[in-house]
């Protein structure tokens, strides 16, 4: 066999095993994390169709788990920074969500008409002005729940209109909101259901706040003095319209929905942080 010949074959073996080492070697890159989850996945939902009471939905604006039986999500989480406010008209259009698996029932545009309940937004409008379809994406219906209609357009939307000035004075925040139990009172009175049986109303409706200075690596950055707000209020028509009376702490709010909210940020910052009831400014 020619000498030129051998160098040529033993280089290449050489070359072969070298990529084989470096292939086994060099780490994966991880997966990119959604920007509304940098700080967790509550419920640890997921896209597995077979798991239709905790189903992953990650839309651009927000993610959220969708519960099919209760016809509402168990949460919505999304991410609120001055990139995501702009002067986009809300746009109203209300629908149902064609995202979700073939076979499972849409929540309609009607379904809560004449029910007495507001078609309550998690992620609010408001919080996606950057576009019209960034508004637009607000008003699916898999980000609605019944809400009754003081609740919604008093004391939630002071805690909207709060959040997004945090947001002005130079803050980006991670929210995340949702609902538990079963039964609220809207402008017609109690009721457990709404479409035939399609939509629970919820007892109550939950929000926790994590606001920071501007920056990067934000679930890291969520130090033992970061301000976080959560709160949780009754369904009912007639409550506060002062959301700083609905004041609890996140450990309140995991023992009553079984989910682990703040679930990235280190384990010896939660311990602090979730135990503890913001007292901080409210206008």
């Amino acid at each position: 066999m020619p000498v030129a010949f051998t160098r040529f074959r033993a280089c290449g073996l050489a070359a072969l095993l070298l990529s084989a080492c470096t292939d086994q070697e060099s780490p994966q890159p991880a997966p990119a994390v959604n920007e509304h989850l940098v700080l967790g996945n509550p419920s640890g939902a997921t896209t597995d169709a077979a798991k239709p009471t905790n189903y992953l939905l990650e839309k651009p604006q927000y993610a959220l788990s969708y519960h099919r039986d209760r016809g509402l999500p168990n949460w919505v989480a999304w991410h609120l920074s001055p990139d995501w406010l702009g002067n986009a008209a809300r746009q109203d259009d209300f629908r149902p969500d064609a995202a979700l698996p073939a076979g499972w029932y849409q929540v309609q545009a009607s379904s809560y008409v004449g029910s007495g309940f507001d078609r309550g937004h998690h992620c609010p409008s408001a919080d996606r002005t950057r576009s019209a379809a960034d508004n637009s994406a607000t008003f699916l219906m898999t980000n609605m729940g019944p809400q009754a209609p003081n609740h919604n357009q008093r004391t939630w939307a002071r805690l909207e209109d709060y959040c997004r000035s945090l947001v002005e004075d130079g803050q980006e925040l991670y929210i995340v909101c949702g609902s538990y139990g079963r039964g609220g009172t809207g402008s017609n009175g109690y009721a457990l259901t709404l479409d035939r049986g399609r939509v629970t109303v919820p007892a109550h409706y939950w929000k926790v706040i994590v606001a920071l200075p501007v920056g990067e690596q934000d679930a890291q950055r969520v130090g033992r003095e970061a301000r976080i707000i959560a709160v949780d209020v009754p369904n009912d028509n007639d409550v506060s319209s002062n959301w700083a009376s609905y004041r609890t702490s996140v450990d309140a709010i995991e023992q009553a929905t079984g989910y682990d909210l703040l679930s990235a940020v280190p384990q010896a910052t939660q311990a602090t942080v979730e135990a503890r009831v913001d007292n901080g400014p409210t206008q």
